[in-house]
């Protein structure tokens, strides 16, 4: 099975992609984050994730950054804490793009680490997912990314990588 690996981020990934990558599993990671802000730091984190892709020898997938929409469909939500519904739609806009991707280029499901963090609602990723995978007419693969020593992994690897780990989601809406 050939699917997309949605990614957020090199260190909410990079456990995931590494045990992805020695299961020999076939898939690209793909990097849509219209959420984060400002530029530069969108720009920060795509290039650490694809670094990070190039050390497993994983095809790397950047689309449009399309933060515009992104405020449209946010807009009012600003001041929501982390959780909330400014994430439902952040997330449904992510997986609708990540789903219709996968579709038009052949791919036969989408997974995503968007999830891993401990900030975020795992259940509240999932259900964005599965709407998204109903409309698109393909399968969500839920990967764990929490459980099993992967927490644990993933703080060895960002420090041993020396990944940029930001200090925001990126969902944090502020002014440029």
């Amino acid at each position: 099975m050939r699917f997309l690996l949605l990614s957020c981020c090199a260190p909410c990934s990079c456990a995931v992609i590494e045990k992805l990558a020695q299961e020999k599993a076939d898939f690209a990671v793909l990097f849509y984050n219209p959420n984060i802000r400002p530029l530069a730091e969108y720009q920060k984190r795509r290039d650490e994730n694809e670094r990070l892709c190039r050390k497993y020898g994983v095809k790397f997938i950047e689309l449009e950054y399309d933060n515009t929409r992104w405020c449209e469909l946010t807009q009012g939500l600003e001041d929501l804490p982390e959780r909330d519904k400014r994430c439902s739609i952040c997330f449904s806009m992510r997986f609708e793009r990540a789903f219709a991707y996968a579709k038009d280029e052949g791919f036969d499901a989408v997974a995503s680490v968007l999830g891993v963090s401990r900030y975020k609602d795992l259940a509240q990723v999932n259900r964005a997912a599965q709407a998204a995978a109903e409309k698109a007419g393909l399968p969500y693969l839920e990967i764990e990314g929490r459980k099993g020593g992967m927490q644990e992994r993933r703080q060895e690897l960002i420090k041993e990588l020396e990944l940029y780990n930001q200090t925001y989601c990126g969902c944090k809406p502020r002014k440029e």
